[in-house]
């Protein structure tokens, strides 16, 4: 809450702005007056934010428990809002219930490194929480040059090799692994039952007769002998158990969604102090926003992601402020079938995001949006693969 927040003539959102761009002024809140508005104590907190003001930190996850107990928003100068792409989607409570609170306040801050997964229409959502005119006489399907001058007023983006210059050196690899005979069986199966789930899995789901966990305990036999430390990521659960127990050395994890936070940072800790070889198995929707695993300078990717931005915040924990070493990315791929077409189709997507959202013509004074959702991607590779493998 301020009183004292300079007058402002519309609400902006901006991504990745540097401290060193901010001047504190006596205004500032100190420490002191910062209040948690979640776990055990946030009813005292929320009691004592009303009273002395400050700054209250909550969660999206407490956020129905907050609006509930009738936030003083009209006294709020400022809102900021972290990981804003969870609010990419209006018609979700979460999004409704902040955007409730976006439209009293005078001031909003959206921060997120992916204002576009797979849609313009994720970007123009955030932009709408901003200054919901900018987008009133765009055109349907614009240009990405077009798109860019539009939010232009409340979008800056400042990428991570602007600012984070002293970062190590990022290498990727993209490993194209030979299916087994047993994964090729398990594959076939997969594409017969029209099973999308199970045809991106195919290749990590028969312990060590499968070819990518194979070449794993390869990588993770390097990553022993050069003293460094192992993230695997899928998206699958039965992957990790498999990949768990196929491991030799010390595995910490499977780190999924169901894991509490404070189990979640044990587990980190436990694997920091583990020596060269440890790896963390982790969810890669589950690990990929929010944590920091610097002590990792290995990153495996078990199968290609539905969305470029979800393998890049997962590498963006390892690789990050803290880190030491050069950071090593491994995608697992198949040389046949799913991975290929998954890995042209991001491709397509990773265009996307570069037209439309990697360049800030805020912070820099075409072709159109491939638009395809995730279901209409499986029923794409499925329908290809089937006339592939059974004509």
């Amino acid at each position: 809450m301020s009183a004292t927040s300079p007058p402002t003539s519309c609400r902006r959102s901006w991504r990745g702005v540097q401290p060193s761009t901010v001047t504190p002024t006596a205004t500032c809140c100190p420490a002191s007056r910062l209040h948690r508005l979640h776990g055990e104590d946030r009813r005292a907190a929320l009691e004592a934010w009303r009273r002395d003001g400050g700054v209250a930190v909550t969660s999206f996850g407490t956020l129905r428990w907050a609006v509930h107990q009738e936030l003083p928003v009209e006294q709020v100068g400022c809102v900021v809002v972290d990981e804003a792409h969870y609010i990419k989607n209006p018609a979700a409570k979460r999004s409704r219930r902040t955007a409730d609170i976006l439209d009293r306040v005078p001031r909003v801050l959206l921060m997120t490194g992916t204002p576009l997964a797979n849609r313009i229409d994720e970007f123009c959502a955030l932009v709408q929480q901003a200054r919901p005119d900018l987008l009133e006489d765009l055109v349907e399907s614009p240009t990405a040059h077009d798109f860019r001058q539009a939010v232009a007023p409340v979008y800056l983006r400042r990428n991570q090799e602007d600012v984070l210059t002293e970062l190590p050196e990022l290498v990727e690899v993209d490993e194209w692994v030979p299916m087994s005979a047993v994964d090729q069986g398990v594959y076939r199966e997969a594409v017969e039952a029209g099973n999308f789930m199970a045809m991106r899995q195919a290749a990590c789901t028969q312990g060590a007769s499968s070819g990518k966990l194979r070449r794993l305990c390869e990588i993770v036999a390097e990553a022993e002998a050069n003293g460094r430390r192992v993230i695997v990521y899928s998206h699958f659960r039965e992957v990790l158990a498999q990949v768990a127990a196929l491991l030799p050395g010390p595995v910490f994890g499977p780190l999924t969604g169901s894991v509490p936070p404070t189990e979640r940072q044990r587990i980190i800790d436990d694997f920091t102090a583990a020596p060269g070889g440890a790896a963390l198995v982790a969810q890669i929707v589950a690990a990929g926003v929010g944590l920091n695993i610097q002590a990792a300078s290995v990153v495996v990717i078990c199968e290609p992601q539905l969305t470029p931005t979800t393998e890049w915040q997962a590498i963006a924990r390892a690789h990050r402020m803290g880190q030491l070493r050069s950071v090593q990315v491994h995608r697992l791929l198949s040389d046949e079938g799913v991975d290929e077409r998954l890995t042209e189709i991001l491709a397509r997507k990773r265009a996307v995001f570069d037209d439309f959202a990697r360049v800030s013509e805020l912070a820099h004074s075409a072709p159109e949006a491939f638009d395809i959702t995730e279901t209409d991607l499986a029923r794409e590779v499925v329908a290809a693969e089937r006339e592939r493998l059974l004509g």
